[in-house]
């Protein structure tokens, strides 16, 4: 056992770090039961690699870290095969965009952002786009997360879900 494992706590870890897991799993799967699971599979990985631990970072970072590629293998699980389904079909692209330019439509193009800086409408637009974000096909929820939530790189995103830079685009775009 090194020094850096000697920080480490795991009969504390349920009591201090199951609820913000829990939560941080819950955002991005929309999976109660399946977050619950993610969060008990993070500690045992994490009681498993507890020699990995270099003490770089806290323990509730590193717990965090483990549970992130347990939600991206969900995301690589459940848009398995379903990557040629998805595909926006050009028909539904002419609708929404202009053929010669790619621009939106006049017709489609979203509304401007409205800025807030009240804590209710920033909370009810959460909600909202929650539930928005419910009813996207699995591999859109999966890359518009991972790119505008967790803010990750795209080539990182196109590696994790196994899909190609051009699918990544199509899906965001």
């Amino acid at each position: 056992m090194n020094t850096a494992t000697q920080l480490l706590a795991p009969n504390l870890w349920v009591k201090n770090y199951s609820d913000y897991l829990y939560g941080f799993a819950l955002s991005r799967i929309n999976d109660h039961q399946q977050a619950m699971d993610l969060v008990q599979d993070t500690f045992l990985a994490a009681l498993q690699k507890v020699d990995g631990f270099e003490g770089k970072s806290t323990e509730k970072t590193w717990l965090t870290a483990i549970l992130k590629y347990k939600i991206i293998d969900v995301y690589r699980k459940k848009s398995a095969g379903l990557r040629k389904v998805e595909q926006i079909n050009e028909i539904e692209q002419l609708n929404f965009f202009d053929s010669n330019d790619g621009h939106w439509n006049n017709a489609h193009r979203p509304a401007d952002f409205i800025n807030s800086t009240d804590p209710l409408a920033e909370k009810e637009f959460e909600k909202i786009m929650g539930q928005c974000l419910k009813k996207l096909p699995t591999l859109w929820f999966a890359v518009f997360t991972l790119k505008h939530v967790e803010d990750e790189l795209t080539e990182k995103i196109c590696s994790g879900l196994d899909i190609t830079p051009a699918n990544f685009w199509v899906v965001m775009h």
